[in-house]
């Protein structure tokens, strides 16, 4: 995911320049959490939590998971799916470039696809 643009990349570097949406992308990293739990490890209320992550999701920056616990009660887990943050400088120009686990996925799934000769 490419954001060239310089209002995109000022948006970007705002929402990581906040330390909760930082402590959540960070706690989310380590799998699946509940709003609950991550409300607990970044001592956050869940009111800051759920406000964060929508924004996060917003920018693909983390993602929903929905799970069916044992009792049949259903969960949102959030994971963070950034996985490479690139900041480039060039002739005065600022660009950012995210990788998300999904494109990472993508591409070894390509490379696989190349290896074996799939077309």
């Amino acid at each position: 995911m490419q954001h060239g643009g310089p209002s995109d990349s000022a948006e970007i570097f705002q929402i990581l320049a906040d330390e909760y949406a930082r402590k959540i992308l960070l706690a989310a990293d380590h799998g699946p959490k509940t709003a609950k739990t991550l409300s607990e490890e970044c001592d956050a209320s869940l009111t800051t939590i759920y406000r964060r992550v929508s924004t996060l999701q917003d920018h693909d920056l983390i993602e929903e998971r929905n799970t069916v616990d044992s009792d049949g009660s259903h969960r949102s887990k959030f994971q963070t799916s950034l996985e490479e943050l690139h900041v480039e400088i060039t002739d005065g120009q600022l660009s950012l470039t995210l990788e998300t686990r999904d494109e990472l996925a993508d591409n070894f799934t390509s490379l696989w696809s190349d290896l074996r000769g799939d077309d």
